[in-house]
């Protein structure tokens, strides 16, 4: 099954769009994990004619808030429908089983010791200050955790993390996770 792990840093802020509809903001930096030649890219809004090609292969994309964000911003983009695909919010499970949601940074520190790169902020500034290569290096930073949180859900039906001083675990059931989706993708290269 060829996965890949994706993650969105925009060029702008709900508050400057006037909308907290994911789609009114525009992509900077696309950062993606492909599992099928185990390594990591990324694209600007300018590039993602380079990524479709690779989504459009993928059984599966996986996220983290991806369905109510990154995937309906990328789908602003494509021609197809990305909602088509097969795809994993690691958040929405978490939610499914705890009841809550919690953010990412949490999971990376409680689950794999680690904390995150930088804030989504952060990264806009950045855009407008001309610094893609931070972005693209803080984007995949945050592919990195995903894909790490995602293997580690898989191999131990669980997450952990911190809340203050204390240590809990989120249970999760990952049977599902990767079993394959009945719809058909749409795709918008001939073949």
């Amino acid at each position: 099954m060829r996965k890949i792990v994706f993650d969105i840093e925009t060029r702008n802020i709900f508050s400057e769009v006037g909308s907290s509809d994911p789609t009114a903001l525009d992509i900077s930096i696309v950062g993606i994990y492909d599992s099928e030649t185990d390594s990591y890219s990324s694209y600007t809004q300018e590039e993602l004619s380079m990524l479709w090609p690779l989504i459009e292969r993928a059984d599966m994309l996986i996220g983290y808030y991806s369905d109510h964000f990154d995937l309906p911003l990328l789908n602003k983009y494509y021609s197809g429908d990305l909602t088509k695909m097969k795809s994993l919010d690691i958040l929405k499970e978490i939610r499914k089983s705890y009841g809550r949601g919690m953010k990412l940074d949490q999971l990376a520190e409680g689950t794999l010791g680690k904390k995150k790169s930088g804030h989504g902020l952060e990264a806009v500034k950045w855009w407008k200050e001309g610094k893609v290569d931070e972005i693209r290096k803080y984007c995949l930073d945050d592919v990195k955790i995903t894909k790490e949180i995602y293997d580690y859900a898989l191999a131990n039906q669980k997450l952990i993390f911190k809340e203050g001083t204390q240590v809990k675990e989120i249970p999760l059931n990952t049977s599902d996770w990767e079993k394959p989706n009945e719809n058909k993708m749409t795709f918008s290269m001939p073949f």
